[in-house]
């Protein structure tokens, strides 16, 4: 049986955050400039544990545009486990080292990975690093694995239609070039379990008219006085982010065609490092000055390199920030409360028009605005009486 989505009948959400009109700030109360976007689940379990949701939604038209930026990396995590289950040859699972072929004039190839243990790549590696501090090289290569063609027709097959990946990140490359993706072999000793020669997506996106801004630094550095197209670039709506989240954390209470084809050492693999922080890993290691505990923590936390998150708090979540767009996508735990939600959020938090000059917009209105949220919501959550509280057991970091 398939849990229930109970679509709210009220403005709950809308009152709550109004009832704190002063402590969101200048975002809530110019929701359309900051293309204010937020998502959020309430959980009651029933009897048998299974999770019933009611969705409350705020902000925005929901098919408005948000550049997704490292968001993307959630999909391409579960989506590259999932196809090493699909090939189903005996030897080869994520910790196999993963040899990725170099493909001139796009991407270079990786024969070894200096921040591994074994000293090798991998798909667990290269998960984890998205995971910890949101690593582009990690995703760009679990791009190439899954290849452009098949990473969107599975999204698509399992209902998100809106969605469009169409490139690596932090790379500068032509629309052109993102079809084509390096080959990759999986090999244990001398032994080639799986090799993919290089391939050459033949997919033809839907158009788009998605811009922002009044002028931007492009790759060169260089100001370019209009605004930027974005409508060639990766599209993945809230709704769609915030299902998958969901479906990750809950495959059992979401439909067939919603769930990813993953075991549940897979799920148990994933939520101890969409939990994990930086300091906390010991493959990688990760400089905690650099990478302190809550630098990819934006709802409750706001990504503060000072704070010390308390120990009966764990956040399972997929952040992105570029070109004044930021993102969270989290599933957010209090064991000693019983406490659970999902809550989602974009804004656009760039008001000069300048796009790639965003940094101080991140931290000085973004970052707070998207804490002050968290604390909004679980303040909320925190203290509603539940009529039979969770088992939160599964999501205990090991």
């Amino acid at each position: 049986m398939q849990t229930q989505h109970y679509p709210a009948t009220d403005n709950f959400l809308e009152a709550l955050l109004k009832s704190q009109k002063s402590r969101l700030g200048a975002v809530f109360s110019d929701p359309s400039t900051y293309r204010l976007q937020v998502i959020f689940t309430r959980i009651n379990r029933d009897e048998r544990q299974m999770p019933h949701f009611t969705d409350y939604f705020y902000g925005v038209p929901p098919d408005t545009y948000f550049y997704p930026a490292s968001t993307v990396k959630l999909p391409a995590a579960a989506l590259a486990l999932e196809k090493i289950n699909d090939l189903q040859i005996p030897g080869l699972h994520r910790d196999t080292p993963l040899f990725t072929d170099p493909l001139p004039d796009i991407n270079t190839g990786v024969r070894r990975d200096p921040s591994a243990a074994s000293g090798y790549p991998s798909v667990a590696h290269y998960i984890k690093k998205i995971f910890l501090t949101s690593d582009n090289d990690a995703f760009n290569r679990l791009y190439e694995l899954i290849g452009q063609e098949p990473f969107n027709r599975r999204l698509w097959e399992m209902g998100y239609d809106q969605a469009q990946i169409r490139h690596r990140v932090g790379l500068p490359l032509y629309e052109a070039a993102n079809k084509h993706t390096n080959g990759i072999v999986f090999q244990a000793g001398n032994i080639v379990l799986y090799q993919q020669a290089a391939q050459c997506s033949g997919l033809h996106f839907s158009p788009r008219e998605d811009f922002a801004g009044r002028a931007f630094y492009n790759h060169l550095d260089k100001l370019e006085t209009r605004p930027m197209n974005f409508s060639h670039r990766n599209k993945l709506p809230l709704i769609h982010l915030h299902d998958i989240l969901r479906s990750i954390i809950f495959p059992e209470a979401v439909t067939n065609q919603q769930r990813f084809r993953l075991t549940e050492e897979d799920y148990s693999f994933l939520y101890q490092h969409m939990s994990q922080y930086p300091e906390e890993s010991t493959d990688p290691i990760y400089d905690p000055e650099q990478f302190y505990q809550a630098y990819t923590r934006f709802l409750l936390f706001g990504g503060d390199s000072k704070c010390r998150i308390p120990g009966h708090i764990r956040i399972f979540n997929k952040p992105g920030w570029a070109y004044g767009f930021l993102t969270d996508t989290a599933y957010i735990v209090d064991f000693a409360n019983n406490t659970e939600f999902l809550l989602s959020a974009s804004i656009f938090v760039n008001t000069s028009g300048v796009l790639g000059d965003d940094q101080s917009a991140f931290e000085e209105t973004g970052k707070p605005f998207l804490k002050a949220l968290g604390e909004v919501i679980y303040a909320e959550e925190v203290q509603r009486n539940k009529k039979i509280l969770p088992d939160l057991s599964r999501f205990k970091p090991k």
